[in-house]
């Protein structure tokens, strides 16, 4: 009787078991039907018509003002790269191109993301500034992500990680979504460049604002060619082999939000003509050639390797039998991202531009952890989304062969704010009057004529509470919510293992102070966070968290 009534709990608590999931799927499937619902017309493929600059040139290529091409990658790890020794999947999808442009030049080994998420530190990336002075200080989501998010997030089995926090009050109290942008009274070096009579472009995505004032046209691009929605190819594209990731709430939003579609010039939307990554650099291609004859910034900022992940069919054979199928898909996306940085390279070649034309590479953060793909940080720590090393440690290589030797190598830490002071240096603009700039330049280091000096010799990031310096070889995390910190001696340990909070006391005040001169003057951000989320530091979104799993407090 005993053991019937143990077998009769079982089925019992399996069968609520059951339930509950059953209940978590279709309040899932209904928020997703209802994401889906908002969808809205993209036109047939059309040609963009890109402005022809002068037929003939002036004066050599060599006599004029650098060109310059800034391109920006999307939470690419800084082990999907094998100019560093490691590169995805154990290696066995190298990226060349990306490694001879890191080598053709300046690579700085210490460089830094701007933030660990991708708009705060594409507003560095324009302005040189710190959200502290701009108050661009979260990434804008679209309406109704972080409800989605939080829904889903919280039907799902999140182990000992405690709940998200969704503040729907705030939410709804908030700017619209268009508006959640860089001011325009800011100053971009595309403004900067355009007023040296440089013909700017931007390609890809922007995520700094799609209103009258913050739109890339109004933030100094004389044309733009923008990233209108979130998918590469249409998601039963013949040509296109995706990978879902069902454990990841982020990414059911984007396929049930997504749709393919660019506008040129914020007009109407419509369908791209191919496969994101390619047709970018295919119009990049344009670009080059429309431009050859007077110097040129274009800013192509990539949507890979961001989720969700799709890659062509040609890549995903070509990448070879890989494990699991998200790697083999993930794989091939970056093997398209590094065939665009060579057909790029080869284009300035053929057209005469490569001596004079400064590049430059990095990525908006690192990887992301709700991929579910563990080494693309390694060896650090953390993921996107935090602002441990594997969150914010980036590539950052600099091209410039009439100035700047080949196979140089910068050891001094440099940050997203620092590429706009450098490549208003580069175009010989004066920065814009009246106006503090954080970043400095990197060039005299890359030359080889000078070094790198940040005030204090220190560096900032932050996401509301969640507050970072790095000073010298030392670096402090605090967790405002969790009231706790991480100090860490990056010289003798590189991938932040061991936490000297608590032993150096006076180390940990030294920061602190820092950090509360830092924000001593800080502007409010633009906009209130509305979700807070608790990101693992040491395990992907795919696994789930034991009760001494090591985590932070991300708002957003």
């Amino acid at each position: 009787m005993k053991k019937a009534l143990i077998g009769f709990g079982c089925v019992l608590l399996v069968a609520g078991a059951l339930a509950w999931l059953n209940r978590a799927s279709i309040l899932t499937h209904l928020v997703l039907r209802q994401v889906a619902a908002d969808h809205y017309p993209v036109a047939d493929y059309h040609p963009v018509d890109w402005q022809q600059g002068p037929q003939s040139a002036a004066s050599p290529a060599a006599d004029r003002p650098p060109n310059i091409v800034f391109i920006l990658l999307d939470d690419l790890g800084i082990n999907d790269l094998s100019t560093f020794g490691g590169g995805v999947a154990g290696g066995r999808v190298p990226t060349p191109n990306i490694d001879k442009l890191a080598t053709g030049g300046a690579l700085f080994s210490q460089a830094y993301a701007g933030t660990g998420t991708c708009a705060p530190s594409r507003a560095m990336l324009m302005t040189g500034r710190y959200p502290t002075r701009t108050g661009f200080e979260f990434t804008p989501t679209p309406p109704g992500m972080g409800r989605v998010i939080s829904t889903i997030g919280n039907g799902m089995d999140r182990g000992a990680l405690p709940e998200l926090d969704f503040n729907r009050d705030a939410a709804e109290a908030s700017i619209d979504f268009d508006d959640m942008g860089l001011p325009g009274s800011e100053v971009t070096v595309a403004e900067i460049l355009k007023e040296q009579d440089y013909h700017t472009v931007h390609i890809g995505k922007w995520h700094l604002g799609r209103s009258e004032e913050t739109r890339p046209t109004a933030q100094g691009f004389d044309e733009s060619l923008l990233m209108h929605s979130l998918l590469y190819l249409p998601e039963d594209h013949p040509d296109t082999v995706n990978a879902k990731l069902d454990f990841d709430p982020i990414d059911q939003f984007l396929w049930a939000r997504g749709q393919y579609a660019a506008s040129f010039n914020m007009g109407e939307p419509f369908e791209p003509g191919g496969y994101l990554t390619d047709w970018w650099t295919d119009e990049s291609l344009r670009v080059i050639e429309a431009n050859k004859h007077r110097p040129f910034f274009l800013y192509l900022a990539h949507w890979g390797v961001h989720t969700p992940l799709q890659a062509t069919r040609e890549d995903y054979e070509a990448v070879g039998e890989i494990e699991p199928h998200s790697l083999r898909v993930y794989a091939a996306m970056l093997r398209a991202l590094d065939r665009s940085v060579g057909r790029i390279v080869d284009k300035l070649e053929q057209e005469g531009l490569s001596e004079n034309t400064l590049i430059v590479l990095t990525s908006d953060n690192g990887g992301a952890g709700y991929i579910g793909l563990p080494e693309i940080n390694a060896p650090y720590r953390g993921w996107k989304i935090t602002l441990f090393e594997g969150g914010i440690r980036v590539p950052m290589f600099v091209k410039w062969p009439a100035r700047i030797p080949a196979g140089t190598v910068v050891d001094e830490p440099v940050a997203h704010i620092d590429v706009m002071p450098t490549l208003a240096a580069a175009a010989d603009a004066e920065l814009p009057e009246g106006v503090a700039i954080d970043g400095q330049n990197m060039l005299p280091a890359a030359m080889g004529t000078g070094n790198i000096s940040h005030p204090d010799d220190a560096l900032f990031w932050q996401s509301g509470y969640y507050q970072v310096v790095r000073a010298g070889d030392w670096k402090l995390q605090v967790d405002g919510r969790q009231n706790k910190y991480w100090l860490f001696d990056l010289a003798a340990d590189p991938t932040e293992q061991i936490n000297l909070a608590d032993l150096r006391t006076d180390k940990l005040a030294e920061l602190q102070a820092l950090l509360a001169a830092h924000h001593e003057d800080a502007v409010a951000p633009l906009y209130p966070y509305t979700m807070e989320n608790t990101i693992p530091i040491d395990i992907t979104g795919a696994q789930i968290a034991g009760p001494d799993e090591e985590y932070v407090w991300w708002p957003n």
